[in-house]
């Protein structure tokens, strides 16, 4: 009886320690894989949304100078990136051929001019006889014949007549002459603006042939201090927002690869409407003027631009991290289980299907569509568990969406996710 007794006894001592020593257990290990949440703080402030693209610099204005007549290059006057001023001579084309061309119809037009005088002696031979002849037959008309009055008359009427062809001839000669003189002129390839010379496509005793098509010598670019355009391609969804800011002159900003640690202003001088079409995607050109005093920006460069379409002052800011978070239904309280479901919910609908309800919605339906999906949910912890806030968003940067409503403050700490397990004892 004893024996039992003391088994007894024994077995309740043992419970006891077990009792005593499970729970500290059970609240460590609990404790031990309770998740550490990473968060995020809510910020308030300016948010300045923004349209990246990239664009290529060049000039503003690109002026091809060619050659309208043919032959070698005997001299030039300028170099890659000289600097040159409207009327200053780049190059010499051999003139030899051309001023041989206006000696000749220089003496053809004196020729013309000789022969106008001849053709006016003769004139006023005629006219002179025609008026003897009709003092004689004033004097009686049996002196001259009528036949013999007749040829005196038609001989002016032909000295007249040959007097406008000789003169005709003279313009001829003399449009001759202003031909040749200007292909002459043409020798001499004068600069047509003020700009620099961005390229050379020709060398000292090169033949040109300028026959079939006008060959181009120099590529000359006006006001490169003053202002270069950025083209730059911008997709179909954005252009709305870009044309916008162009309303609100907004400015731009953008890099080059040359400098990347400086970044340049400019504003949107022009939204082209030929658009171009790459694999399915509609791209519109958007010109972006900015200025250039130092020529830092150089013909050819890449540039990565952001076209600023918004800005909003002094509005709460949630971290972009907290909207993107989405936790496992045990880690939410009972009560907002059903926001996960919802959203698992849409997640099992395959790309194709959420196309084909998109295409199968009116206009007005899927502008609805759009508008819900500014309706967001954040979460805070809340004891173990996390709760759910909801918001409506607006504005968005890389970093932080402004709050259209919400109950969120100023300083608020939003869960971003959860930091990896740490190994030892919990602290």
């Amino acid at each position: 009886m004893r024996t039992m007794l003391k088994l007894l006894l024994g077995l309740v001592v043992l419970g006891g320690i077990a009792a005593a020593v499970s729970k500290p257990a059970a609240d460590y290990w609990a404790k031990r894989n309770r998740p550490i949440w990473r968060t995020a703080t809510v910020e308030q402030g300016e948010i300045v949304s923004v349209v990246n693209s990239t664009g290529t610099v060049k000039p503003k204005l690109q002026v091809a100078i060619g050659s309208f007549v043919s032959g070698p290059i005997l001299e030039l006057y300028c170099e890659f990136n000289q600097e040159i001023k409207k009327g200053d001579l780049l190059a010499k084309i051999d003139p030899r051929i051309y001023e041989s061309n206006v000696a000749r119809d220089a003496a053809s037009l004196a020729n013309r001019e000789a022969d106008v005088f001849r053709v006016k002696a003769q004139l006023q031979q005629a006219e002179n006889d025609e008026k003897r002849a009709i003092a004689l037959r004033m004097e009686d008309e049996t002196f001259i014949a009528q036949a013999e009055m007749d040829k005196f008359k038609f001989t002016r009427l032909s000295m007249e007549a040959q007097l406008a062809v000789a003169k005709t001839a003279v313009d001829q000669a003399r449009a001759t002459l202003s031909n040749s003189q200007a292909n002459l002129d043409y020798t001499s390839i004068l600069a047509p603006v003020d700009g620099i010379v961005i390229n050379r496509k020709i060398d000292p005793g090169q033949t040109l042939a300028a026959q079939f098509q006008t060959p181009e010598l120099f590529i000359v670019a006006p006001d490169m201090r003053k202002e270069m355009h950025v083209h730059a391609a911008v997709d179909e969804a954005d252009i709305g927002l870009i044309k916008d800011a162009q309303q609100q002159k907004h400015p731009v900003t953008f890099t080059v690869d040359a400098y990347p640690e400086k970044f340049f202003e400019g504003t949107i001088h022009e939204i082209r409407l030929s658009s171009t079409t790459t694999q399915n995607v509609v791209t519109y050109p958007v010109i972006v003027s900015a200025p250039n005093p130092d020529l830092d920006l150089l013909p050819g460069m890449t540039a990565s631009l952001s076209f600023q379409v918004d800005q909003r002052d002094d509005v709460i800011k949630i971290p972009n991290a907290a909207l993107r978070f989405y936790p496992n239904v045990k880690q939410v309280r009972p009560a907002d289980v059903p926001i996960l479901e919802g959203h698992a919910s849409n997640a099992e609908n395959n790309q194709e299907e959420a196309q084909q309800s998109e295409k199968s919605l009116s206009a007005q339906e899927r502008s609805k569509r759009h508008k819900d999906r500014h309706r967001r949910h954040v979460w805070v912890a809340d004891g173990d568990l996390l709760r759910a806030i909801e918001v409506t968003t607006g504005l968005s940067d890389s970093q932080f969406t402004e709050m259209l409503s919400g109950t969120l403050t100023k300083g608020d700490l939003l869960v971003t996710g959860i930091q990896p397990p740490q190994f030892g004892p919990p602290k």
